[in-house]
């Protein structure tokens, strides 16, 4: 039974890569091969891997909240600061800051997705990826190196294999992308450890300096300077 249940969810997220490459990208359908592995072996590595890193038990066991950020406080903080910058990727981009779907928290495993989920664009922001197709591959593939989440595992190595096999031409940028944010992945402290809530006001570089990311994608062709002002 283990091994058809495991055949069974494979299919699924098969079906689910490829509603998700037609779409683009459309949220529910990612946040659905994100759902599709709460209750795997795979999540429960990454749990395992996000308890062991120091501090990681203390944040999963206080189920410290997913984000609710208030996007026009935020606004009104210093140019160059962590929400000011938050807030003026989600109004720039016309993005919905409750984006993420609500789930319960009771587990460690539907703590850490949807905690992970909510702070996704944290990441974009202090990381410097855009919100390409490739600059989100490079975001994804931190915290796939970081502690194997594993929808992000499974996206990026999609997005590699989907864009060598059928858009050449996006190869390189694609692996150059992921390759750039495993290196970030490897460096840094884990993103999916930080309390962004409680330093909104610091600037994104002190943030950079104390997770050290020292080679931000900013300026890169897949970074977010190419985005926003």
């Amino acid at each position: 039974m283990g091994r058809f249940a495991e055949l069974v969810r494979s299919l699924n997220n098969l079906k689910l890569l490829a509603a998700i490459g037609r779409s683009g990208g459309d949220l529910r359908t990612v946040a659905d091969l994100v759902d599709s592995f709460l209750d795997t072996p795979q999540m429960a590595d990454c749990v395992r891997r996000f308890r062991a890193l120091p501090g990681g038990a203390e944040l999963m066991d206080q189920r410290y909240p997913p984000l609710q950020p208030d996007i026009a406080r935020l606004g009104t903080l210093p140019p160059g600061s962590l929400g000011q910058r938050y807030a003026q990727l989600i109004t720039s981009l016309g993005y919905d800051p409750e984006f993420f779907r609500p789930r319960p928290i009771d587990t460690e495993a539907q703590w850490l997705t949807q905690r992970i989920a909510t702070t996704h664009d944290i990441h974009h922001v202090v990381s410097g990826f855009g919100t390409t197709a490739q600059g989100e591959s490079g975001v994804l593939a931190i915290t796939a190196a970081q502690i194997g989440f594993p929808a992000y595992v499974l996206l990026t190595s999609a997005s590699q294999l989907a864009s060598f096999r059928f858009q050449v031409e996006r190869f390189e940028s694609i692996s150059r992308a992921i390759g750039h944010g495993q290196a970030i992945g490897r460096q840094a402290q884990c993103l999916a450890l930080a309390r962004w809530e409680e330093g909104w006001e610091k600037p994104v570089e002190q943030w950079r300096q104390e997770l050290g990311i020292s080679d931000p994608a900013e300026q890169e062709s897949y970074g977010l300077a190419a985005q926003l002002p």
